[in-house]
């Protein structure tokens, strides 16, 4: 039985690829310093050894704050407290007890992941995004109604959209850009998790 876990409300998705050259950690350093304290590694593209030294320095980091570190699974994970799968990913195997949330696009797509036992997912791109280009037309907040597990939504996510997203079922929200590439991403992080507190559940 994999044990219970799920992100925080506000779940910061880290990629070197949206900083702007500053270094990953440093930057989710500021992050957590402005209060999260959940961070998805999606990092795919640092080598193993430098992306399992990453995970294990933010994982330490959070860790200190009473926070949670999930990964998407590749060389050099495993450092983390969850595995984030991609639509695509095969279900993990060996003798991991680690919980387990996956990409989704469709609400098939989190009709099958919540089959499969994933505790979480998220849903994109609800909203336009650059970041995550190629995954059709945006999908609206309205599909975030009734979804079958709890589930983030994820895809131009921002301070002015943030809270409909809950408002419409979602149990939280994934923020890439926003908060990555601002001058002052502990700034940014904190204006979007005061918008989801304004929101009662």
């Amino acid at each position: 039985m994999r044990q219970a876990l799920l992100p925080p409300r506000l779940l910061v998705v880290a990629d070197a690829a949206f900083t702007g050259g500053r270094p990953l950690l440093a930057v989710v350093r500021e992050v957590v310093a402005g209060g999260a304290r959940g961070v998805w590694l999606r990092d795919k593209q640092a080598a193993p050894g430098d992306r399992r030294r990453l995970a294990e320095d933010l994982a330490e980091l959070l860790h200190a704050v009473g926070g949670v570190l999930i990964e998407s699974p590749g060389p050099g994970s495993g450092a983390g407290d969850g595995i984030h799968l991609g639509a695509t990913d095969p279900w993990p195997g060996g003798a991991s007890q680690a919980p387990v949330g996956r990409s989704c696009h469709s609400l098939s797509e989190l009709s099958g992941a919540s089959a499969e036992g994933c505790q979480w997912a998220t849903l994109s791109p609800i909203y336009r995004s650059g970041s995550k280009p190629g995954y059709g037309p945006p999908l609206g907040p309205a599909a975030l109604n009734a979804v079958p597990l709890p589930t983030w939504a994820l895809g131009g996510v921002d301070a002015e959209n943030a809270a409909e997203c809950l408002e419409h079922g979602a149990a939280g929200v994934a923020v890439m850009g926003p908060v990555l590439r601002s001058p002052d991403p502990a700034a940014a992080f904190a204006k979007i998790q005061h918008r989801l507190d304004e929101v009662q559940r």
